[in-house]
């Protein structure tokens, strides 16, 4: 108990220090959102990765699909790496950056309102992400405070309170810098955590090839596999179709998030999106395919502790039970890997959601007159709402953590992620088609949360991401395209020559 104090104690000092060094790069609001657009490659990318990365795959997602899928959920992993970290940087990295530097954006709502011409865009698209977010939100102080609880027998709300006491401490202090520099040294706590978890949980089960042959002697509670041994431990798993739908939501949906897409606004110059897209893709291998991988053999702790009192299994618990056999000091790395996971989350879900509140919300439409030291101020009053408001929430969460987190991402990325992706390379998105992805992602997502027409909220999210994507281009083409000038105007950007083409360089 001692040395998992003394681990705490160290994390949290050091937090709450990066914040205090940070203040001197929150001064303004382009500092205070986006870092003066300055941040280089190894902070950004790791921003990234601890941004997309929380308690919500290592204890949800991981406890969850692997005990579904088996190792075959190292999948989910893979997809991730692939989908969510290297195609992301590769096809939204660089036109992120330029076309927002250009249009003076500074959120994802912001830049619909300016890439669309519509200030309606703005205020409603800043609506959808502040309350998606918040479930989110939620789901990462719950799958924390299992841990917590596992380690140190301390009480959820206490567990709440105080996590998000300290990540508003350090954001409200430092704004984006802070949370840079310190999502860098939580991500370094989690490429070595989930190394030493994993070397671990196999040992305890003989190592790699006797925890696979126990695994493969399960035999199949899935309708399909009609109690056949050995899917568990298979290359595609029991379940393949459900399989690819988490794939898809847990990958693709990452584009259409604006925690996510924020990052690459503040990337430094061209070298920084070369090199993160590697640093990213690498961080995202390690610790998510570690996780999922990780979760595969949790059949192999078949516990009462993974079971509610009514005999349901209980998610949520599983990566909280394989992890209560392992030796105490590897208990503290752990729970300080989960804690430098959930806070990194969490200090970028209340980043994006109070700037996008105060920059596209209330300025300009609800308060007329806010110069630039009353927009810090009410950025910093809106971090403290919005942490209030999800601690609220989390204390009485209404569901377990995929549905959650599966809620919020189908919601987001089913509103967001094709207007956004077709806005940087397309000039004929019209502003109805924006509207049609708005309204069928929320609606698809928010529907299917009381009529249930869809089982899983996993795959609701999956089909709403698609769902935008065919219907932002058939809309486009039906409905009035946008002012000519205006759009070789805001595609200006990708063509204008300085010393050398913006096609290959965006040094300023």
């Amino acid at each position: 108990m001692i040395v998992k104090i003394i681990f705490l104690i160290l994390f949290f000092l050091t937090m709450v220090g990066v914040g205090v060094y940070s203040r001197k790069h929150a001064t303004n609001v382009n500092d205070f959102v986006l870092g003066g657009r300055s941040v280089g490659p190894w902070l950004t990318a790791f921003a990234y990765g601890t941004s997309y990365f929380s308690a919500v795959v290592f204890v949800g997602y991981a406890g969850q699909f692997g005990y579904k899928y088996g190792i075959s959920a190292t999948w989910i992993g893979i997809g991730n790496a692939l989908i969510g970290s290297l195609l992301a940087w590769v096809i939204l990295g660089r036109r992120t950056r330029v076309m927002s530097k250009h249009l003076s954006a500074a959120t994802m709502p912001d830049y619909f309102g300016k890439r669309y011409d519509s200030n309606t865009l703005k205020i409603v698209a800043s609506a959808i992400a502040f309350i998606f977010l918040i479930p989110y939100t939620a789901s990462v102080y719950n799958g924390l405070s299992r841990l917590f609880g596992m380690a140190f027998d301390i009480p959820y709300t206490v567990c709440v309170i105080v996590m998000a006491a300290l990540t508003g401490v350090y954001v409200i202090l430092g704004g984006y810098m802070a949370t840079a520099i310190n999502d860098f040294i939580q991500g370094v706590i989690m490429l070595f955590g989930i190394v030493a978890v994993i070397v671990a949980v196999l040992n305890g089960q003989g190592g790699f090839y006797e925890a696979v042959m126990n695994l493969a002697e399960i035999e199949s509670d899935v309708p399909l596999t009609m109690g056949q041994k050995g899917v568990f431990a298979s290359f595609f798993g029991p379940d393949l179709p459900n399989l690819i739908g988490v794939v898809i939501l847990t990958s693709l949906g990452t584009w259409g998030l604006p925690q996510m897409v924020h990052k690459f606004y503040a990337i430094k110059d061209e070298k920084s999106i070369k090199s993160g897209t590697i640093i990213s893709t690498f961080f995202a291998i390690v610790v998510s395919g570690g996780c999922y991988f990780l979760g595969g053999f949790g059949r192999l702790y078949d516990t009462p502790a993974i079971y509610s009192e009514s005999g349901k299994i209980v998610y949520d618990a599983i990566i909280p039970a394989m992890l209560s056999t392992l030796p105490d000091i590897l208990v503290g790395v752990v729970v300080v890997l989960v804690l430098s996971a959930s806070m990194s989350t969490l200090s970028s879900l209340v980043l994006t959601s109070s700037s996008t509140l105060t920059l596209d919300l209330l300025k300009d439409n609800i308060i007329k007159d806010m110069n630039e030291k009353k927009q810090l101020l009410i950025m910093r009053i809106m971090l403290v709402f919005f942490i209030v408001v999800s601690v609220v929430i989390a204390l009485d969460p209404p569901t377990f953590i995929a549905q959650l987190m599966g809620i919020s991402w189908g919601a987001l990325a089913g509103a967001f992620l094709a207007p956004f992706l077709y806005g940087l390379y397309w000039k004929g998105v019209t502003k109805a088609a924006v509207w049609a992805s708005f309204i069928c992602g929320v609606l698809l997502t928010v529907s299917n949360m009381f009529l249930k027409f869809i089982a899983s909220p996993i795959n609701a999210g999956a089909i709403a991401m698609i769902a935008g994507l065919i219907i932002v281009p058939v809309v486009s083409l039906i409905t009035p395209k946008m002012d000519k000038k205006k759009l070789d105007s805001i595609f200006s950007c990708l063509d204008e020559t300085v010393t050398v083409s913006r096609k290959k360089s965006i040094e300023e």
